[in-house]
């Protein structure tokens, strides 16, 4: 039992599920408990009253119905079917990949529940037609496999449509889980605007975004990353999907250093493209990465032809959706923008007004004033 206002948790161990108390000694829930973690506790239940092996397969039940509501069709087999506390069931994320799924827990408070309820997991899994569970490494060594399987044969690799889209995912070197979902609409927009234009996609990764512009008839890609590996799945990719990418320019450098070459040598593009990692860990180096994000910006319309399309994005909870606005007024260089939309992470990503971290994703697309 945890009291309101105590200056510390009492005797219990990651994983353990506490009854929470207010200073007046009102219940205010079930919590899971973390206490050598960033986040110690993270409330399960506003009543104290329940199972724990019941609220588990409820609250599994409720997400897995609302993605095949949602999100699950014969076109998108990729998809988030567990997302943390916007599900009910804090500190765990669960990633879909055609048959395959992986696990993300967020330190050992959710490790240890989620070992203690595997087989709630599982059974729901296999239900819905999941025949393989791998769980994300956080410690893994720079080259070494990010996964370790926990039922089933996890491929290295696994093809999966996204709006038809087919794209091969890395499911044992891959970034998150092996891709980032969360910007699966975004994708779809890009492949929207792209129609005639030439395209710069800086932080490609895997090309998701190459590949989308180039379905919806882009004139030519380039992509840029400082990683040479998610250009060759990138590329397997484009072969998948009928086209050709020796068609298109797959750039291996520092997208700030690239962008400085490309203004100097008069380059320019109708569709800029730039989802950088986070530049704001922390409140500590917000200022730090909002000033990163002003830069990126600047440099990336400097090299946008007039009349074009600049799409920005930013993954950072710590940079609000008016602070990131604020690093797309790029007018002290002479040009101006305007804003058609900005959106946030897509439906399998639920979301709680008491859950502001969740806030996280900004993906914003303008063209000039």
């Amino acid at each position: 039992m945890f009291r309101e206002g105590a200056a510390q948790l009492p005797e219990v161990e990651p994983g353990d599920v506490v009854a929470v108390l207010g200073s007046d000694a009102r219940e205010l829930g079930l919590a899971l408990c973390d206490p050598r973690g960033v986040i110690c506790l993270r409330m399960l239940s506003s009543s104290v009253a329940v199972d724990e092996g019941a609220l588990v397969r409820e609250r599994l039940s409720g997400a897995f119905a609302a993605r095949a509501r949602l999100v699950a069709s014969p076109s998108t087999t990729a998809y988030r079917l567990v997302h943390g506390e916007g599900d009910g069931l804090p500190g765990v994320v669960v990633d879909r990949y055609a048959h395959v799924a992986v696990v993300r827990l967020d330190g050992d408070g959710p490790s240890r529940f989620f070992a203690r309820h595997r087989g709630e997991f599982m059974a729901a899994l296999h239900a819905a037609g999941v025949t393989a569970l791998g769980a994300r490494r956080v410690d893994a060594a720079p080259g070494a496999p990010k996964l370790d399987e926990l039922e089933g044969e996890v491929p290295p690799e696994v093809l999966v449509l996204e709006h038809d889209m087919k794209m091969w995912v890395d499911l044992h070197h891959g970034q998150k889980t092996g891709a980032f979902l969360d910007q699966r609409e975004s994708r779809l927009r890009v492949r929207g605007l792209a129609r005639g234009r030439r395209v710069l996609n800086l932080f490609s990764y895997a090309g998701g975004f190459s590949l989308a512009a180039s379905l919806g008839g882009a004139t030519h890609t380039t992509s840029v990353d400082l990683a040479s590996a998610g250009h060759k799945a990138g590329a397997r990719s484009f072969r998948e999907n009928g086209l050709e990418p020796r068609e298109h320019a797959w750039v291996t450098a520092d997208a700030f250093t690239f962008l400085e070459g490309a203004r100097a040598r008069g380059e320019r593009w109708e569709l800029v493209i730039c989802d950088p990692p986070s530049f704001a860990h922390s409140e500590k180096t917000k200022a730090r990465g909002l000033a990163a994000y002003r830069k990126l910006h600047a440099a990336a319309v400097a090299v946008l032809s007039r009349g074009g399309v600049f799409c920005a994005s930013s993954c950072s909870s710590h940079v609000t959706h008016d602070d990131f606005l604020s690093t797309l007024d790029v007018s002290s260089t002479g040009r101006a923008l305007r804003l058609h939309g900005l959106a946030g992470p897509p439906e399998d990503h639920p979301i709680t007004p008491a859950w502001p971290e969740g806030r996280y994703l900004k993906f914003a697309w303008l063209t000039e004033l």
